[in-house]
């Protein structure tokens, strides 16, 4: 199993049998703090199952979703290199079973095989990029065209149809604005054609004008 895991597919067998006895398997209920902000990461985690939220919050206690990580993805990278408090909480969407590698073993790996570093800052560039992304986002784009975006972003093609499972709460904490926005503005789009819903589900029916809306500016 490890083997088929990002961080650990190009190690030998020999170099696996050496960091296994210090690898955990751990699983957590949903809702449950993994990691919380200010406090430091003592090691890798790797999702094997479910998926955990990297949460922001403000002065008032407001949650942003500033990523969403799932299976085979990583996170607190940030401790191998002792980089300080970590600046997100780490929190279980569902119950997630996650593979714990402790730092100084991270480290023996990376002696090990140098392209897992390479790996490694790929995905720390990245999501440095997704969160610049979002940044730009929120201070230029309206709440319609932020909840369109999410719309597109996160719509997966289920038997033809294009659906988005995440409740007004859970875009709301992703788009950097009230539940009661986003309500409004999604009863907007269902009352304009570009969307339906489904139970708790909302059904994508024109993605070439949530694309368009997706622009809008503030100015």
């Amino acid at each position: 199993m490890l083997k088929s895991l990002p961080p650990f597919s190009s190690l030998t067998d020999a170099q696996l049998a050496a960091i296994l006895p210090s690898i955990q398997r751990r699983k957590y209920a949903a809702r449950t703090y993994i990691l919380e902000a200010g406090q430091r990461s003592d090691g890798l985690y790797v999702v094997l199952s479910g998926s955990v939220k990297l949460l922001l919050h403000d002065a008032k206690g407001r949650e942003l979703i500033a990523g969403i990580i799932g299976p085979n993805e990583f996170f607190g990278e940030a401790g191998v290199s002792d980089a300080g408090p970590l600046p997100t909480s780490v929190r279980s969407q569902e119950a997630c079973e996650l593979l714990y590698v402790p730092n100084k073993t991270v480290l023996k790996v990376l002696q090990y095989d140098p392209t897992t570093a390479v790996l490694m800052l790929r995905t720390v560039i990245g999501r440095l990029s997704d969160a610049h992304r979002k940044m730009a986002t929120l201070a230029m784009v309206d709440v319609y065209g932020r909840v369109a975006r999410f719309l597109l972003e996160y719509a997966r093609e289920t038997n033809g149809d294009w659906v988005v499972d995440t409740g007004s709460h859970g875009i709301a904490a992703m788009v950097g604005c009230s539940r009661e926005m986003v309500t409004r503005v999604t009863k907007n789009m269902i009352k304009d054609g570009l969307l339906r819903r489904h139970g708790r589900q909302l059904i994508v029916l024109d993605r070439v004008v949530l694309a368009n809306a997706s622009k809008s500016r503030k100015y």
